[in-house]
């Protein structure tokens, strides 16, 4: 059990009705509290809870349209995405309890400071190095659009500008990473077909490769909602057209492809996780047609060159600075 879930139910009395758990953990918890509906857009957790409590929980990036009586939000990994979702609940709870959950390490102390608009927040629990806050919402917002927290930004390309549109939570939330900048420097040679770029995050991969090989089927993949719908967001406001697919690491992607380009996440919030890309290394020759590339940007300190080579073939580094590297394999 999540130890933010086992703090919820060391107060359970409180969650008796009809209860939304925003952002909640692929755990029990649901099985606990029998009258509790989940909000999910982490795809990985949304396929867990669906199989064990199938209808019980809504995956997307906007608040389910549904009544009730109280909610739960779970800390998300960012400020910005803490004041969507904070915002998009206390807006259908005007006089109902929120209440946040979340690890001291995560920030809660801070956050939930971003109770202060709604009403007044008291603490109410401390255990399991987490921290439970409640607040009764009597000062109800007007629920904003998620497009109007965007934050757009341009990308000087050969063949022109890209417009990038950035929703919150997004990884390199309105700005260009420094992976991604190189990486773009670098999209000269690609094989010619189908491509997937690998935890798209904005999109900005994806759409240059489109922009620049139009005669590409290109699909976009990520785990997270935001994500994917960034994605759409910046291919529409390029006028380009490519797929894009939520789905828990390379096993959610099409098969027979030309090519797959990744600036790949390891990091899940506060922790450090690694499996999401070391899966992607392994897993890449299946996914691949024969000669099919893998090109991905990784921080330098990542060896990923030896996983590389014992799953798909010789690996080369195709460039290097600021920090990280290009690999670049076929698969033989």
């Amino acid at each position: 059990m999540d130890p933010r879930s086992e703090v919820l139910l060391r107060q359970v009395d409180l969650f008796q009705g009809s209860l939304l758990l925003a952002g909640l953990p692929a755990d029990d918890l649901l099985g606990r509290l029998p009258d509790a509906f989940g909000w999910c857009w982490h795809a990985g957790d949304q396929a867990a809870l669906e199989e064990r409590f199938k209808g019980r929980s809504h995956f997307g990036v906007n608040v389910p349209e549904r009544e009730f009586d109280s909610a739960v939000v779970f800390l998300p990994k960012s400020r910005d995405l803490t004041d969507y979702i904070l915002n998009a609940v206390a807006a259908r709870l005007a006089g109902r309890e929120v209440f946040l959950v979340g690890e001291k390490r995560s920030g809660i102390e801070g956050a939930s400071k971003q109770l202060n608009s709604f009403g007044k927040p008291r603490k109410l629990d401390s255990a399991r190095h987490c921290q439970l806050w409640q607040v009764t919402v009597a000062n109800a917002p007007q629920a904003k659009s998620l497009e109007s927290l965007a934050q757009t930004y341009e990308l000087p390309l050969t063949e022109g500008p890209l417009k990038v549109i950035s929703l919150p939570g997004v990884f390199s939330h309105g700005r260009l990473d420094r992976g991604s900048a190189l990486l773009l420097e670098h999209l000269d040679q690609l094989p010619s077909g189908h491509l997937l770029d690998f935890g798209c995050g904005a999109g900005v991969l994806g759409a240059a490769v489109k922009r620049r090989y139009p005669h590409n089927q290109v699909t976009l993949l990520d785990v997270d909602a935001f994500a994917a719908a960034s994605s759409r967001l910046t291919l529409a406001a390029n006028g380009l057209e490519a797929e894009v697919l939520t789905g828990d690491g390379i096993d959610a992607a099409p098969m027979d492809l030309n090519t797959i380009l990744s600036n790949p996440p390891f990091h899940t919030g506060v922790h450090t996780d690694y499996f999401a890309t070391e899966n992607l290394l392994r897993k890449a020759a299946k996914h691949l047609k024969k000669g099919g590339e893998l090109r991905l940007v990784a921080n330098s300190f990542l060896k990923y060159q030896p996983l590389i080579e014992e799953h798909l073939g010789p690996c080369a580094t195709k460039a290097e600075g600021d920090g990280f590297r290009i690999y670049q394999a076929r698969r033989s």
